[in-house]
């Protein structure tokens, strides 16, 4: 059996659970660690069986509860490099320092040498005048740049195991063969995935600002679609958000309308999926039912028990499991 379980889907925090045959796999980690295990508790998923975790990329609401999760059950974690970098990055940004910073730790840890250097002769305290190195001194750039570590304080961005995939370049997690593809967002390295176990392909695409032929020839001939259908165009346009904001989300890295999946869903989708999972809508510019309708309005005439069923996945409550 195949099964599929969406934990969260919105601007607050992204996760998924799919199972196939003996193999557990977690799509992001965008809630708290804590709130991914109740939510999967809720849905009947047992934390401890998960295998992996594959990541689409490293917007903090599809990895805030990235590493703990990761760190508690021991398991690893599919990045591309590109994502896992810019995950580290975020993790452990450099602190800018003023010159006058600067030359205060210069001046520190010259007179900290200095008392090493006269414990080490017997020649007692240092004068606390000698040995500042000031731009001339005698500490280099290099030598002052490099951080200070507390041995006591875990590395944040620490995991039990990483493991690098290639957009384009399908690999295997235990029972399920997942093939990555690029998509078109404001990320380092984004991608969506199809994911194949018994027979039964379910396919993973969000935060998306359009569908490139790529992304379309991906979705073919699937069991099942998440697709974005992130906001309404007048209520983003309307909305409480900056216009760089807005412009942001509107633009070709942005984030999918529900016109604009809605649009791929009528013109260039192969109408094969039992299920259509409409994901990542906005709570600030969209309505359930404005992404239920365009999407609906799409189908219209390939929709059955059988094909083509709508459904949406929810911020704040995990959505009921699709089974195969």
């Amino acid at each position: 059996m195949v099964r599929f379980t969406v934990l969260a889907s919105g601007s607050k925090g992204n996760s998924a659970v799919v199972v196939g045959g003996r193999t557990r796999i977690l799509v992001d980690a965008g809630l708290s660690c804590r709130e991914l295990f109740r939510r999967m508790r809720l849905a009947g998923e047992d934390p401890a069986t998960l295998d992996a975790i594959v990541v689409t990329h490293e917007h903090q609401d599809h990895v805030n509860g990235l590493a703990v999760t990761a760190r508690k059950l021991g398991i690893p974690v599919y990045f591309t490099e590109g994502t896992h970098r810019a995950w580290m990055r975020w993790l452990t940004p450099r602190r800018q320092m003023t010159y006058a910073q600067w030359l205060e730790q210069c001046r520190k840890q010259a007179a900290a040498r200095q008392a090493e250097m006269d414990a080490e002769d017997g020649e007692g305290e240092p004068d606390e005048g000698d040995g500042v190195a000031g731009p001339s001194g005698s500490a280099t750039v290099a030598e002052v740049a490099e951080p200070i570590h507390d041995s006591q304080v875990k590395d944040p961005t620490w995991l039990p195991a990483v493991e690098y995939f290639r957009a384009g370049e399908p690999f295997r997690i235990g029972d399920f063969s997942i093939h990555p593809f690029t998509i078109p967002h404001d990320a380092a390295d984004p991608v969506g995935f199809v994911l194949e176990a018994e027979g039964v392909r379910l396919g993973v695409a969000t935060d998306l600002g359009y569908v490139p032929p790529n992304v379309k020839a991906q979705l073919k001939g699937l069991d099942l679609l998440l697709l974005e259908s992130n906001h309404d165009l007048e209520m983003l346009r309307d909305g409480p958000y900056p216009w760089s904001v807005k412009q942001r989300v509107l633009s070709r890295v942005g984030h999918l309308s529900n016109d604009a999946a809605a649009e791929f869903l009528e013109k260039e989708y192969d109408g094969r999926a039992a299920y259509v999972i409409l994901a990542h809508l906005s709570e600030s510019n969209n309505l359930p039912e404005l992404a239920r309708v365009a999407a609906e309005r799409a189908l219209q005439g390939r929709m059955s028990l059988l094909a083509n069923q709508v459904l949406l996945a929810e911020q704040h409550q995990p959505l009921s499991s699709v089974c195969f």
